[in-house]
């Protein structure tokens, strides 16, 4: 007999309750539970004993080497860690209109090209949308096959029977498991059920699987996070406006590094690769106070950034703090350790901090080039010309070595940077003049009054 069951289940953390509430007590998000209705059939209360399974030795698992599929992009080879590996099941996620359904017609074009099969199922637009946007980026292989189905029952059937090298279906919340599911598309059930059905999928199959999937306004992934752990890989593409650019960036990747990044260029013609970013980031860089060069490392790629600061007396009780780009209590912290050692009165300025080019920079290894930019503002005196700071300052002052300091030195060396601004302990090899410091006093020696 069925009997029809209501639950609430939080669309962030997919936490379930009886009852709705309007914050989750699992992971704190507000105005998340959604209700959903499970049938379940009643059946005898007791335990059946299962049959064994059957075990093996380490040394009896069959293992088989699979190549890579590379498509000849390099930017998505670089993130993906070589290339897509059969038998994966991966997500690419991003805003709505970012690029998604675009980046991937062009690698499934590439990929095609190149000999593999696709099969592409388009469950958001029509054969007739498809098919202008394939036009307008020249997609012109007969290996790639389409279909707007959005039954997973249907794209799983014609998966086995036509055994292609890749399946592409965007996206993950239009399509629905059972043609006889109560259930409408995109909830949190069907989201769970559709991401293992998939799973299984490519795993038995040996067969590539790509999804994608809507983000909420809050950037994080629609649907409970059970989807990004059932997955093999999470990708997500971000825009960036001021030059069109979309990042492309590793969050998980069973199969190569997390945090990659490769950059595309917004164009009439689809989404081109940026193979040398750094000459769009330092190509308008002037000497200035209050700028200073840093380099981030993202994933294995080097990054050259300029840090700006503005440091103004304030004009009201409570000073402001408007960084972008950093977390602020990094840049609170090194504003502190400074006016703590150095008595310098930066408790009394209103502190304005961006990272140029509207990226976020997390490392620790920025944190003297943080000092330098807000010492240089204070004091209206610019670093030297064409250096890059490279270096983690501790709460006692003291100038510590950063790691891959050799990766960051020789990329910027590219750029025609000459001096390095890093920490006494340091080592490096590099033809560049270095400027090394043991601890935040002697910084002062580049700001004389």
């Amino acid at each position: 007999m069925a009997k029809e069951k209501k639950t609430y289940c939080c669309s962030n953390c997919g936490c379930k309750t009886s009852k709705w509430v309007g914050c989750c007590p699992t992971c704190g998000e507000w105005n998340s539970f959604i209700e959903e209705r499970i049938t379940t059939e009643v059946k005898e209360s007791g335990c059946r004993s299962g049959e064994p399974v059957k075990l093996f030795s380490i040394d009896a698992i069959q293992t088989e080497q699979h190549e890579r599929m590379c498509s000849g992009v390099q930017e998505w080879d670089r993130v993906l860690g070589g290339g897509i590996l059969p038998g994966s099941f991966l997500i690419l996620t991003g805003d709505p209109g970012i690029g998604k359904s675009t980046l991937l017609l062009q690698i499934a074009n590439a990929l095609a090209q190149a000999g593999r099969k696709v099969l592409y199922f388009s469950s958001e637009e029509s054969l007739q949308q498809v098919k202008n946007r394939a036009c307008r980026l020249g997609v012109t292989s007969h290996n790639i096959l389409f279909s707007d189905q959005a039954n997973l029952e249907g794209i799983v059937a014609t998966g086995k029977a036509e055994k292609p090298d890749l399946v592409i279906i965007d996206s993950i919340q239009n399509c629905l498991l059972s043609e006889d599911s109560s259930t409408i598309p995109g909830t949190i059930g069907q989201l769970r059920e559709s991401g293992f059905y998939l799973m299984r999928f490519a795993k038995e199959n040996t067969i590539a699987t790509v999804v994608t999937g809507h983000i909420t306004k809050d950037g994080h992934i629609a649907g409970p996070k059970v989807l990004e752990h059932m997955v093999d890989g999470l990708f997500y593409l971000q825009g960036e406006d001021r030059w069109h650019t979309r990042i492309l960036r590793s969050v998980k990747n069973r199969f190569g590094t997390i945090n990659e990044i490769g950059f595309f260029e917004m164009r009439e013609h689809g989404l081109q690769e940026v193979a040398n970013i750094n000459q769009y980031l330092i190509s308008d860089i002037s000497s200035a106070p209050g700028s200073v060069l840093v380099c981030t490392v993202e994933g294995s790629r080097p990054l050259l950034l300029e840090l700006q600061a503005l440091c103004v007396a304030s004009k009201f009780g409570v000073p402001q703090r408007i960084v972008t780009g950093l977390d602020h209590k990094r840049v609170s912290l090194i504003a502190a350790i400074l006016e703590k050692n150095l008595h310098v009165k930066l408790s009394s300025q209103d502190i304005f901090f961006k990272v140029s080019g509207g990226f976020s920079i997390k490392e620790s290894s920025v944190d003297l080039g943080i000092a330098l930019a807000l010492l240089s503002s204070y004091f209206q005196v610019p670093v030297p010309e064409k250096s890059v700071a490279i270096g983690e300052i501790n709460l006692a002052g003291h100038v510590k070595p950063a790691n891959y300091v050799d990766l960051r030195v020789r990329e910027a060396e590219k750029f025609g940077i000459t001096k390095v601004l890093g920490s006494r302990r340091q080592k490096m090899q590099t033809a560049c003049e270095t400027i090394l410091f043991k601890n935040i006093y002697e910084l002062l020696k580049l700001f004389p009054e």
